[in-house]
């Protein structure tokens, strides 16, 4: 099968199209047919030489996928029916989407609502299923009336986070800096847009104005502690991104003073239930939510590295999916 293969076995880095065999890595593994994957920040940083996130040194990419069940192996699955594949060490520590074929553990599979293709599936991608977990989590904590903030507002969390927002009848405010994206977010939901330096006012000052119900934070480092000097009284983040770096510096303040909570997300390791919940979510926001507005673009395996790149500039707007059949 074609595939993009990232291999550093031999001390000199390469990534391409190769040919390559699929194969289970145990004995119940589902065969799925991959209609389409999807570009995420971290199958960028998988696909760099010396990698800290890879954890092999040859592997196939691609941390998601969506497509058909060829072979159920030992799961309750049927031959043709429609599944998304993602989390675990998918991509990362073993052959991922970047493939015509995948092969999974059946708890790394979800079975697509009807209202769902599989084209729609990673348009939605780790990053919507992320977007879809981070509301969720505000809802669960009590998502109270008011603005609710979203940082990095283009990418692919951020840009579906700010539609399903919407979808669901909070008020979305998209944080981007990326001046020409006003229009597109507005179209997308948002009910106005804002700078990066505008998420928070008073810097001089430990705690900023209570302005924002809750918050789903893409970015992290600096902004995040921004985001929580400004959360009102009894707020939440969801906190999922680390574009602008790990560390979080900040104070107890916000924590003692105004009840604030961070709320941490994950989909990698999420269980079987919170995925199946995620899933029938994004199912009822079908008839909501544009999904094909949310595309950047579409590119076969060999544009990759290409779009790879655009992903680690930032330059996406929305997701870009990948067709292993194109050519």
């Amino acid at each position: 099968m074609r595939a993009f293969l990232i291999d550093d076995s031999s001390g000199s880095f390469e990534r391409g199209v190769r040919e390559v065999e699929p194969s289970p890595r145990d004995p119940g593994d589902v065969l799925v047919r991959v209609e389409y994957s999807g570009v995420n920040y971290k199958d960028a940083m998988v696909a760099v030489a010396s990698s800290r996130v890879r954890r092999v040194p040859r592997v196939v990419g691609g941390v998601d996928a969506a497509g058909l069940v060829i072979h159920p192996g030992a799961s309750r699955l049927l031959e043709g029916q429609r599944v998304a594949v993602h989390g675990g060490d998918l991509g990362v520590g073993r052959d991922g989407g970047f493939a015509e074929f995948v092969y999974a553990p059946a708890h790394w599979l979800s079975a697509l609502p009807d209202t769902l293709s599989t084209r729609d599936a990673m348009v939605i991608g780790t990053a919507g299923v992320a977007a879809m977990a981070s509301v969720l989590a505000l809802e669960d904590h009590g998502l109270g009336d008011g603005e609710v903030l979203v940082t990095g507002a283009t990418g692919g969390v951020g840009s579906l986070a700010v539609s399903l927002l919407a979808a669901r009848g909070h008020t979305p405010v998209a944080s981007t800096g990326s001046l020409d994206a006003h229009a597109w977010l507005l179209e997308r939901g948002a009910r106005s847009v804002i700078g990066r330096d505008e998420i928070a006012d008073r810097p001089d000052r430990v705690l900023a104005s209570e302005r924002w119900a809750g918050a789903i934070d893409c970015v992290g480092g600096a902004t995040l502690h921004q985001i929580l000097r400004s959360l009102r009284y009894g707020g939440a983040v969801a906190a999922s991104g680390l574009v602008a770096g790990t560390d979080l510096a900040t104070t107890i303040y916000p924590f003692i003073t105004r009840s604030i909570s961070l709320l941490g997300i994950d989909v990698v390791e999420a269980r079987p239930a919170t995925r199946d919940r995620v899933w029938a979510a994004l199912g009822d926001a079908a008839s909501s939510v544009d999904f094909a507005s949310l595309i950047d673009r579409d590119v076969p395996l060999e544009q990759l590295e290409d779009a790879l790149d655009a992903v680690v500039h930032g330059t996406t707007r929305g997701r870009i999916l990948v067709d292993p059949s194109a050519r």
